[in-house]
């Protein structure tokens, strides 16, 4: 009998997000997760992701507090900065993380609001960030 290839992926429908390590619910997508790139002079760039979300009412979750926070700084140098994390996941178990650290919204905007609609409507948040660190659990714990 030959020995069988294993394919191992992952499907991008299995994720979690935390803000300040606490997990958060009603993420839609992640859109424009880079983890190393540099410019055409070699110098690190760190692009800026977009994270698209339910609107949700409360108004003490991780994700509106922080916006809340963010935008009673508006006019401020001074953004509130939170580590937040895209956790991987393969089969309910966790496969590598990616933390952005120090990250800040730049910016935030909705989908279109339209009577004919049953849509839910989508928070998307554009955040930026001081680096991203990439953690392999499976590895870590060997």
């Amino acid at each position: 009998m030959e020995n069988a290839i294993q394919i191992d992926s992952l499907i991008a429908n299995e994720f979690a997000f935390e803000i300040a390590g606490e997990k958060v619910s009603g993420i839609f997508q992640i859109k424009g997760l880079v983890t190393y790139a540099t410019d055409e002079g070699g110098k690190r760039i760190k692009p800026p992701f977009t994270v698209s979300k339910m609107v949700e009412r409360d108004g003490t979750n991780a994700f509106n507090t922080w916006l809340r926070e963010t935008m009673s700084a508006r006019d401020s140098d001074d953004k509130p900065r939170r580590d937040v994390t895209v956790v991987a996941v393969d089969d309910g178990v966790e496969t590598r993380r990616w933390t952005a650290v120090n990250a800040w919204i730049v910016s935030v905007g909705y989908s279109d609001f339209d009577s004919a609609s049953f849509e839910m409507v989508a928070e998307t948040l554009t955040i930026a960030y001081d680096d991203i660190e990439e953690r392999f659990p499976t590895m870590d714990d060997a």
